[in-house]
């Protein structure tokens, strides 16, 4: 008799498992890029997003991080924070503005700097680590959602890495990228973060206020419950 419910319980459970997946399949349809339609939300081409790094006109903040090296004098080469008024402060310079500069900007004032005060030909590279006035948000399925600055030329693995990657349930095949467009209308991108993974889509470059959610699959809840239940229904006496 024992024998019999268990053998009962697995073939319901199984049965279950498979009109849960049937149901799952069914109410998602392909987009025109290859991507999914889901909760009749209408998806944008991926083509639209930038996968290439784009020209650097951004104006440095008060508050970014920069990283500023200087060939061959690994004394002056250090990482420095915009302080609230705008201004750096560099060793044989002291202080000097960045606030409202480009990095090439920037690079050409400490050059001019340098060759005034100690080198005779200073090649000056900077890069921006952290922009603090430009920010990400990511959501959903991932261990720690939040607002995070955007470091460098982030792109969508790189802002989910920084939410310390994706949960347990999270469904990686469904991840949408919502974005501001210059005209105020905000579209949505399907993402696929298996086909990223694999070189077969390339990871998008993130924007100032772009928002990451992460979807989580309602089977994986289900088997996740299912999971917790087994042992005490295998214990069933």
């Amino acid at each position: 008799m024992n024998i019999n419910k268990n053998f009962l319980t697995f073939i319901f459970l199984s049965s279950l498992l498979v009109l849960l997946s049937a149901c799952s399949s069914s109410t998602s349809s392909r987009s025109s890029d290859g991507g999914k339609a889901t909760s009749g939300i209408k998806f944008s081409s991926l083509s639209e997003l930038n996968y290439t790094s784009a020209p650097n006109t951004y104006h440095i903040s008060p508050h970014d991080l920069l990283e500023i090296k200087v060939f061959q004098a690994d004394e002056l080469s250090q990482d420095v924070r915009v302080n609230p008024n705008g201004y750096i402060s560099l060793p044989l310079i002291g202080k000097m503005k960045a606030a409202g500069l480009t990095q090439e900007q920037l690079q050409s004032a400490i050059t001019s700097a340098l060759k005034r005060t100690y080198l005779q030909n200073p090649q000056v590279s900077i890069f921006i680590k952290e922009y603090t006035n430009q920010r990400v948000t990511v959501s959903g399925d991932v261990k720690k959602s939040g607002i995070f600055p955007i470091r460098g030329e982030m792109t969508v693995l790189q802002a989910i890495a920084q939410a310390e990657g994706l949960d347990e349930l999270a469904k990686p095949t469904e991840v949408i990228l919502f974005r501001k467009s210059n005209k105020g209308q905000i579209k949505a991108y399907l993402l696929n973060l298996k086909d990223i993974n694999s070189g077969a889509n390339k990871d998008p470059y993130l924007q100032n206020e772009d928002k990451i959610i992460v979807q989580r699959s309602g089977a994986r809840q289900w088997l996740k419950d299912i999971r917790i239940n087994i042992p005490f229904i295998g214990a069933a006496k």
